[in-house]
């Protein structure tokens, strides 16, 4: 049965759960309209662009997120060691603790990853700079900076995919202590 949606916005988390779940090459209109309850004609009303300007909002809405609660909070943050623990709170929150997985990482490991290339780099680019820059006010060596913000990145995206594949969501939770701890260790005396 068809449900009453107002705005396009109203289906952009049930649309992220969607290609999060099933990847953008495994989602289907019909699995979409079975998992938002909307018809084809109100998606294509929404989303005249069909499934790739769904997942263009999707990533848009995701990107924004990330932009005001980890890059910005990074960049603007007066305490740079408060700025880069308030980032470890919220990936953790975000990913739910090692429960969700980050589309931009399902995305960037699909076949879809070409189609949204401008997005994904954006996205982990974005973060990679605005941890480094932070990394390096902290009192991080600046040599090092970019590295350890590379590992880093990299080492949420590695944990995610490894705390869903064991099953074992705390996985996630102990890998970002780690690398909680490296940030700890990179400042300099």
């Amino acid at each position: 049965m068809s449900r009453i949606v107002t705005e396009r916005k109203d289906v952009i988390a049930t649309l992220a759960e969607t290609f999060r779940e099933h990847g953008y090459d495994g989602t289907s209109l019909s699995l979409i309209t079975e998992k938002t309850g909307l018809g084809k004609g109100s998606l294509y009303h929404f989303f005249p662009g069909g499934k790739e300007e769904m997942a263009e909002a999707v990533l848009a809405d995701i990107s924004a997120w990330f932009r005001a609660h980890i890059f910005d909070a990074l960049r603007e943050g007066e305490d740079p060691v408060e700025a880069i623990e308030a980032m470890f709170a919220s990936v953790d929150s975000y990913f739910r603790q090692g429960r969700r997985l980050c589309l931009m990482g399902v995305i960037a490991a699909s076949g879809a990853h070409d189609r949204f290339a401008r997005e994904l780099n954006g996205y982990f680019t974005d973060w990679r700079t605005e941890l480094a820059a932070t990394l390096e006010r902290a009192g991080a060596p600046a040599a090092e900076c970019s590295a350890l913000a590379e590992e880093i990145v990299g080492g949420i995206q590695g944990a995610l995919i490894l705390a869903r594949s064991l099953e074992d969501p705390a996985a996630f939770g102990r890998v970002l202590s780690r690398l909680k701890a490296r940030c700890s260790m990179a400042p300099a005396s």
